[in-house]
């Protein structure tokens, strides 16, 4: 009997995975935090952004590539992660910034930009599948899955070229900046004080931490695989946990940003994050089932799927007042739990 048959060995040779590729993203994000700062908002929360998401991806595609056919991986992953972000971590700073300063502020143009975005690009990319007639089951005909990739890019790109071109204004806080100038110059002289290195080191340094990660990632197909078929853990699992590894980093300076009141840089990472974790990965899956020819289920179950309206609609009335409070903290907690709860019993 093979060593990854066992499940006490199984168990441990994947908490060992997620361990060291937790502690390497946590470095990565370090590196990626340095160079946020000197490049300011919004660019450098995108930059922040872009290397989180671009490890989601990269293990997404290992994974899926390898083992046995996963054709739910990528849209289990892409549902956690929305469910993380906008109730999960969300829901966290929004109450920790409530418990410290009872309301904040932050632009709502930013995050009426994010969410125009988010939604529709999740109702096509999550929900959409389940209703089409040309193919048979929760899945796209070629032409769709080519359709739809296409137009996640483009209008990805439209968003980029509006928040740091034509409206870069959107994305800053006036008036948190000004209530919180002596916390931002703080911050930005202990990241000096305990990042002397040179712009080109945090550079070379964030990649060099992401390729190994992506390296782990292709080992975590098996343990992943025995998890679900040893063990009768649920299917989505794997995608909660990959969505767990990639996001906790990014998340925890978001969760920091707000307990700082600085909640437009909670808000530009968050709803940047869930923004980029669907339009990016869509038409990068949809690319690999493409080239690979294995099969790829983007619709989600009936459950999943009030869960995400539910989600995408709460989100959106919380974001349609000037100030946040922690009861609004306190329902998008409960939404997590909620989502956690139909994770282990459907």
């Amino acid at each position: 009997m093979r060593a990854t048959e066992l499940p006490a060995i199984l168990i441990l040779w994947l908490a060992i995975l997620c361990v060291v590729i937790l502690i390497a993203a946590i470095a990565m994000v370090h590196h990626a935090e340095v160079l946020a700062l000197r490049l300011g908002e919004p660019g450098g929360t995108l930059l922040l952004t872009m290397a989180v998401t671009g490890l989601e991806v990269a293990m997404i595609g290992f994974v899926m590539s390898t083992g046995y056919e996963k054709p739910t991986l990528a849209r289990d992953t892409m549902y956690a992660a929305v469910m993380l972000v906008i109730n999960g971590f969300m829901g966290l700073a929004l109450l920790l910034g409530g418990l410290r300063y009872r309301e904040q502020t932050y632009n709502l143009q930013s995050a009426n930009a994010f969410l125009i975005m988010i939604v529709p690009l999740t109702i096509l990319g999550l929900v959409l599948p389940n209703f089409t007639r040309s193919t048979e089951g929760p899945i796209l005909s070629t032409f769709q899955m080519i359709f739809l990739s296409i137009m996640s890019v483009g209008i990805y790109g439209v968003f980029l070229f509006v928040q740091n071109g034509r409206h870069r204004g959107f994305f800053v806080s006036e008036d948190e900046s000004i209530e919180s100038e002596e916390v931002d110059a703080a911050i930005e002289d202990a990241s000096e004080h305990q990042s002397p290195r040179s712009t080109f080191y945090h550079a070379a340094m964030l990649v060099g931490y992401g390729l190994p990660l992506v390296l782990l990632a292709k080992q975590m197909s098996k343990p992943l695989d025995g998890l679900v078929e040893k063990l009768g853990a649920p299917v989505a699992l794997g995608g909660f946990i990959m969505a767990v590894l990639v996001l906790m980093p990014e998340s925890i300076a978001a969760i920091r940003a707000a307990r700082d009141n600085r909640l437009q840089r909670s808000v530009n990472i968050l709803l940047g994050s869930a923004l980029a974790s669907i339009g990016l990965t869509i038409p990068l899956v949809i690319a690999i089932s493409l080239v690979t020819g294995r099969s790829l289920i983007l619709g989600l179950e009936n459950a999943d799927m009030v869960m995400l309206v539910l989600t995408l609609f709460t989100a959106t009335l919380t974001f349609t007042l000037p100030r946040t409070n922690m009861l609004l903290g306190c329902v998008h907690l409960l939404l997590f739990a909620a989502f956690c709860m139909l994770l282990f019993d459907y």
